[in-house]
């Protein structure tokens, strides 16, 4: 496993080790043991979410406050993703910070998103099939959305000119500096 800190040092990309052959591949999504040596961290996850989505779904800025904080562990089975993810701890030195890393079933990449920071992603492929592993459970009374095109983060999701496809629930998110946020 290859472990790589992006710009936001505490978001970081897994890459699993592949074995390939002429019959497919084999690898490992997560090993508990292999994790905590490389990154020093030992989540304990409660729940996994699987979702699919069309070509230009945008979903996020998701995350949850306190008690029910949620690291998350994602990855794409299928198609390909642009991950974002957005620090959203006031006292941070990257607070209000993005950053991106695209995400697909050829790449096998997976992003660790720590307590503290916001998530989305926009569907590059036709579709795509995403696979994440939460230490907390949802806890909808505690879930928050800040507005994915929000001017102040300024996130360039690639869209080139393609409008997005937005739930309600996203289509309403708040500005960063409306958002209740981590202290």
């Amino acid at each position: 496993m290859k472990v790589t800190a992006l710009s936001i040092p505490d978001v970081l990309v897994i890459e699993p080790k592949v074995f390939r052959d002429n019959r497919g591949f084999f690898f490992e999504s997560f090993n508990q043991a292999d994790f905590e040596k490389e990154t020093n961290l030992a989540p304990i996850f409660v729940q996994e979410n699987h979702s699919k989505s069309i070509k230009g779904t945008l979903r996020g800025l998701h995350y949850q406050l306190p008690p029910k904080t949620q690291d998350k562990l994602v990855r794409v089975i299928q198609g390909e993703i642009f991950d974002v993810v957005v620090d959203i701890r006031k006292r941070s030195s990257t607070f209000g910070h993005w950053v991106g890393e695209m995400l697909s079933d050829s790449n096998k990449k997976q992003m660790w998103i720590p307590k503290g920071f916001a998530h989305g992603f926009v569907v590059l492929s036709e579709n795509a099939e995403i696979v994440y592993k939460t230490t907390d459970y949802y806890a909808p009374d505690y879930e928050r959305c800040i507005l994915w095109n929000d001017p102040k983060l300024n996130i360039d999701w690639g869209l080139m000119g393609i409008k997005p496809t937005l739930s309600n629930k996203d289509k309403k998110g708040d500005l960063i500096h409306n958002s209740e946020i981590f202290d």
